[in-house]
């Protein structure tokens, strides 16, 4: 009896058998992750400690890197460290087979008060890892760090400002990713982005993301990298596991009409930030499982902001990764010693491995983004009736190497989607006997390799 009830097709009893037995997490990986393709082990592989190391310490030997010191000193300043980054890329690109560009995106910043006190030049170094997949080429994945720094003063142009946590060590990480990541083919575009004038007023990375919203660019995801480089916090405590992941709720600019959606749906912890953030934390940790992604409800920490948070303004998914436990002693200060204690951004005060560490969860998450295919779009849930089932309904994605595509559903006080109903390559699919009332629904897609995609939060 029970074969011939599992022989129905969509009948209700296997339906819920699916859903009862399916973990939304499982997959063709190891364990209970999701499937880590051998690209993504083999840039895992290849991230070198060494050279991140040598990338924090050269950013630091640049004395200061202030937005306002010297553009022209080939030494010292903001200019020097922008033409080091620059001729890194370039590096990288001539070894590339021709997938990786690099440009300077230059602009002028015009006076601010009270950061930028005269017109300033402000450059951010991008480096595009074109997609090889024509239907997947335009979506794009940003990852980032910012290459200025600040004494006590923020407006203090010329004292030393080494700057080596913040953010060195996100500039290596994205530096080290770039090369790593450029030797492969990869379906969707990635751009390695160091920004300017992060501390003045997140002045590079709100020119980038006006420019990006201008020109129509779908960017699909964007990370910040900053102050990743410390393991051990001001509080004495040491933790190499843990990188923190910050992921905004609703968003800030949500109109009246979207809150009323939100409130209707239960959505309120499910914007495309926290699909985004959920993505980054299976996918990093079931290729890096040393690592814990731990996934943080809120845009930033209290006071502070990072370059995530303009493409957040302009609804781009974006997320920002930092180091657990912070020692303030070490960030925006003046190198100096007080009562036997140093202060100061300082080389010495960055855990190389841990930067290491955290670079690998930024390339398998983004690996995994860029070789899988796009969220699906225009995902609807069926509101207009009464019914014990659910009927989800989406559009079709265009990408040639498409599967099908998955349900995912979890109670709604869960934080991550914790079942799968495998439902082929179709646009809509009834779920019986489970209804929308009791639990959150999303819809992912999957290509033909296995890889998958963020999950779509349904709108009625």
């Amino acid at each position: 009896m029970l074969v011939a009830v599992l022989c129905a097709g969509f009948a209700i009893a296997a339906t819920m058998a699916a859903i009862a037995t399916t973990s939304a997490r499982g997959g063709d990986g190891e364990g209970d992750g999701p499937r880590v393709p051998l690209e993504i082990r083999q840039m895992l592989r290849d991230v070198s400690d060494d050279r991140i190391e040598q990338s924090v310490r050269r950013l630091a030997d640049f004395g200061t890197r202030h937005t306002l010191s010297s553009q022209t000193d080939p030494n010292r300043g903001i200019g020097a460290a922008a033409n080091w980054i620059f001729d890194q890329f370039q590096s990288y690109a001539a070894a590339s087979g021709g997938r990786l560009t690099v440009e300077r995106q230059t602009f002028i910043q015009p006076v601010t008060p009270p950061r930028i006190p005269v017109p300033t030049p402000i450059t951010n170094v991008v480096a595009t890892l074109r997609g090889t997949q024509p239907e997947s080429a335009d979506r794009i994945y940003v990852v980032s760090g910012h290459y200025d720094s600040r004494c006590s003063n923020v407006d203090d142009a010329v004292c030393d400002a080494p700057g080596a946590d913040d953010d060195a060590s996100g500039v290596a990480a994205v530096l080290e990713m770039a090369r790593v990541m450029s030797r492969h083919e990869l379906d969707a575009t990635i751009k390695f982005v160091a920004f300017a004038g992060e501390e003045q007023g997140l002045f590079g990375s709100t020119f980038f993301a006006q420019q990006a919203q201008a020109a129509g660019l779908n960017i699909a995801g964007m990370f910040s990298n900053d102050i990743v480089g410390s393991s051990l916090g001001q509080n004495g405590e040491r933790n190499r596991r843990d990188v923190r992941l910050f992921a905004e709720g609703p968003p800030s600019n949500e109109t009246a009409q979207e809150a009323a959606l939100r409130r209707t749906m239960g959505g309120e912890n499910d914007s495309a930030a926290r699909q985004l953030a959920r993505f980054v934390e299976e996918h990093a940790e079931a290729a890096f499982p040393s690592m814990n992604v731990w996934i943080i409800y809120r845009r930033d920490r209290f006071l502070r902001a990072s370059d995530h948070v303009p493409f957040l303004d302009r609804r781009f998914p974006a997320n920002r990764f930092t180091e657990p436990n912070e020692d303030f002693r070490h960030q925006h200060q003046n190198v100096r010693v007080e009562n036997g204690v140093q202060f100061g951004d300082l080389p010495e005060f960055v855990d190389f491995d841990y930067a290491t560490r955290v670079t690998k969860v930024n390339a398998a998450a983004l690996g995994a983004l860029a070789l899988g295919p796009a969220a699906p779009r225009n995902v609807r849930v069926e509101t207009s009736t009464l019914s014990v089932d659910t009927r989800l309904m989406w559009q079709a994605n265009t990408e040639p190497d498409l599967a099908g595509y998955e349900i995912v559903y979890r109670d709604t006080t869960e934080p991550i989607w914790t079942h799968t109903i495998k439902v082929g390559n179709v646009t809509s699919f009834t779920v019986e006997g489970i209804t929308k009332d009791n639990f959150l629904f999303g819809v992912r897609a999957v290509d033909s390799d296995g890889n998958r995609s963020v999950v779509t939060f349904p709108r009625p």
